[in-house]
């Protein structure tokens, strides 16, 4: 194959483990083929292992089936387990040869792993955490991530070095419809003779149960702020999330705060989710918080302050105390369960 096969495509690392459940290669996917389309060219995905492990296959026609014209598969005994640097030199190597305009990569521990060392290689510059991506009327990739800790949202763009390389955090692309009747083109590529010796020996490798993350997906989500009052007030979204089968999500203040875990943040600089209720209980509404929930269908606010702002981009806004809102709704809901089971 040539250099200009791949000159100028939009391309996304596959990440095979558990893709079924964690989406954010299709995600990519999705906004690849978007950023191909407005560059006349076409959306490829690379995928690394070896086709012994199922999943390695599996993703490769997912990918085509969620929008990716060409897949660019290196399968060899070799690569059954992820090592790093091997992965890196791979990347580069591609990278270096056929030269994609893009190269994006979830905002994963995998993907977080990978990207700057590629980056650093290429000597290119690299976005992290993106929250959206978009081409400007010049064809350069400008990628919006938060900034200054979170208080702004930046756009950055790689104005001569190539490949223009992203990591985008999962949630934040809605993956494709699965499409069994798309076509697209599988490389095949060999594994190099002459990767470096690893500097790190894979003993043994045992894959843990993988624990669902249901945030990004859920229909249901109930996020809490520093008005629900204190942690234990806090730790009542959890039964009223788990009777309507959602989950719970939270605002920096209050992770900060030690009342909920890291994988609960919300916002620009946590989890972006697309319920079809939200239910937002003692949260002010800043900036930080509401880039991640602007597409719920529905918003349900529940605060002190009526001109708190997410009253304000709220579909129905409740003008009171959110830990009382909270402890009514669980008892309506056990109180109508009760009734039904009757």
């Amino acid at each position: 194959m040539t250099e200009s096969h791949g000159k100028g495509e939009v391309w996304v690392f596959g990440d095979y483990r558990n893709y079924f459940r964690n989406r954010v290669t299709l995600q990519l996917l999705a906004r690849a083929r978007d950023l191909a389309q407005g560059l006349g060219t076409k959306a490829g995905v690379l995928v690394f292992g070896s086709r012994m492990d199922e999943q390695v296959g599996d993703l490769a026609v997912e990918s085509v089936a969620h929008g990716a014209d060409k897949v660019y598969l290196i399968d060899n005994p070799a690569l059954a387990n992820y090592r790093v640097e091997t992965y890196v030199n791979l990347i580069v190597r591609l990278a270096a040869e056929y030269r994609p305009a893009i190269l994006l990569l979830g905002a994963t521990r995998f993907g977080r792993e990978l990207a700057p060392r590629v980056a650093k290689r290429l000597r290119t510059g690299l976005t992290a955490d993106c929250l959206d991506l978009r081409l400007d009327e010049k064809g350069q990739l400008i990628q919006s991530a938060p900034a200054f800790g979170g208080n702004l949202v930046a756009d950055i763009i790689t104005p001569e070095d190539r490949p223009q390389m992203a990591t985008v955090r999962p949630g934040a692309f809605q993956e494709l419809p699965h499409d069994a009747q798309r076509r697209g083109e599988v490389v095949l590529l060999d594994l190099p003779d002459d990767l470096p010796r690893e500097r790190v020996r894979l003993i043994s490798a045992v894959r843990q149960p993988h624990r669902v993350e249901k945030l990004e997906t859920a229909r249901v989500v109930v996020c809490g702020g520093r008005g629900m009052g204190s942690k234990n007030k806090f730790k009542k979204l959890h039964d009223l999330a788990r009777l309507m089968g959602g989950e719970v999500g939270a605002t920096r203040p209050v992770v900060y705060a030690g009342w909920a875990g890291d994988e609960t943040l919300v916002g620009q600089a946590g989890r972006q989710v697309k319920p079809q209720v939200l239910f937002s209980f003692g949260i002010s509404g800043a900036i930080q918080h509401t880039a991640g929930i602007q597409e719920a269908e529905l918003i349900i606010a529940v605060n002190k302050n009526p001109e708190a702002p997410m009253m304000k981009m709220a579909d129905v806004a409740i003008v009171a105390d959110a830990h009382q809102v909270c402890l009514a709704l669980i008892k309506e809901i056990k109180t109508r369960l009760k009734a039904r089971a009757v």
